[in-house]
């Protein structure tokens, strides 16, 4: 439940994000559902990791909600015995999210950045929106429609404006499609337009009216896509590694190890007072969680300026977080310990 709750947060803000861009007329409405899909599965590992965290928190919190924790230990069994059967569950699910932050995250961002590259690519027709003033790429021309068919080819009520040799032109028609030669050049034929041309600031207008007018549509060369760090192959991350690709490395590997700490974090945290509510414990559960990842991030950049070997890493953020979690876990115990033998003592 806390995995779909998280999942469903992120699709609403990406969905809401995108699609402002689409009515801007920056993104092409095709690419939406595209983009989504990827920003989705590179943020996974990091959902995983939060949503195994809060269920295992949950969990025991309504162990000592419902008393059932307070059976557990007047019965004489430990809290440490917990960690039987959270790491029973918490392990599996780390290889989950290493599969995740190795292989899938990373192809994500890389298919995010050549489908980017596509869609920088294309000529300006394809990305038109309806009732949107569009700028094209090489910022010389401006460009509207007011509506456009269910083949996005046929518009109607076009307006063009462009800059040439200090004049500016303006053309307005009341149909427009696209057409594509035999030699493969593309064009927009306007029909029953008509065109002004001339130099702002004087009267030396030239008007021409027209049946059908032709634009050649400028095409643009797809360019080479440079894998980023975060993009990289975990093989090509580990041969000959620069300072960057040590902190990527260390950041894929550290993030199954946090859920680990993390679920043994859960243990000790999920204490609540019957009397007083749980949302004490929940508020601090949520700012360990934050500290941990902010002090990983904190580490990667330390990686990359070199204040940090690269062999060291963050393994002693995760070592320090572990043994704080186990101290916290033993205190638990022995505050029970001593109050459960300050009970029994007979008066």
């Amino acid at each position: 439940m806390a995995l779909l709750v998280l999942v469903a947060i992120l699709f609403t803000v990406t969905v809401v994000k995108l699609l402002g861009l689409a009515a801007g007329g920056e993104l092409s409405g095709d690419a939406v559902t595209a983009m989504v899909g990827f920003g989705i599965l590179t943020y996974l590992p990091v959902i995983l990791s939060a949503s195994v965290f809060t269920a295992v928190l949950m969990t025991l919190t309504r162990a000592y909600r419902d008393s059932e924790m307070i059976i557990w230990l007047a019965s004489g069994l430990s809290l440490s015995r917990f960690l039987t059967p959270v790491m029973a569950f918490a392990v599996p699910m780390a290889l989950v999210v290493s599969l995740m932050s190795v292989v899938v995250s990373p192809w994500a961002l890389g298919q995010r950045a050549v489908y980017q590259k596509k869609l920088d690519s294309q000529d300006d027709t394809s990305q038109i929106t309806p009732g949107v003033f569009r700028e094209s790429k090489q910022s010389d021309q401006v460009f509207f429609v007011d509506s456009i068919n269910t083949n996005k080819k046929d518009v109607s009520n076009v307006f063009v404006q462009s800059v040439q040799d200090n004049k500016v032109g303006v053309i307005a028609a009341e149909k427009g499609f696209v057409t594509t030669k035999e030699n493969g050049d593309r064009f927009v034929v306007l029909q029953k337009g008509r065109r002004y041309e001339g130099k702002p600031g004087t009267a030396n207008y030239n008007l021409v009216d027209f049946d059908e007018a032709q634009l050649r549509i400028q095409e643009k060369a797809a360019g080479q896509t440079s894998l980023s760090v975060k993009s990289m192959p975990i093989n090509q991350l580990m041969n000959k590694p620069t300072l960057e690709q040590w902190s990527e490395l260390h950041w894929r590997i550290g993030l199954p190890v946090s859920l680990i700490v993390l679920c043994v974090f859960a243990i000790p945290l999920s204490y609540i007072n019957t009397r007083s509510g749980r949302s004490a414990n929940m508020i601090f559960a949520l700012l360990a969680y934050m500290v941990y990842y902010n002090t990983m991030g904190i580490g990667q950049s330390w990686i990359v300026q070199g204040k940090v070997s690269p062999w060291v890493g963050i393994w002693p953020i995760h070592l320090g977080f572990l043994f704080l979690a186990l101290a916290m876990l033993i205190k638990r115990q022995w505050l029970w310990s001593f109050k459960r033998l300050f009970l029994s003592q007979p008066k």
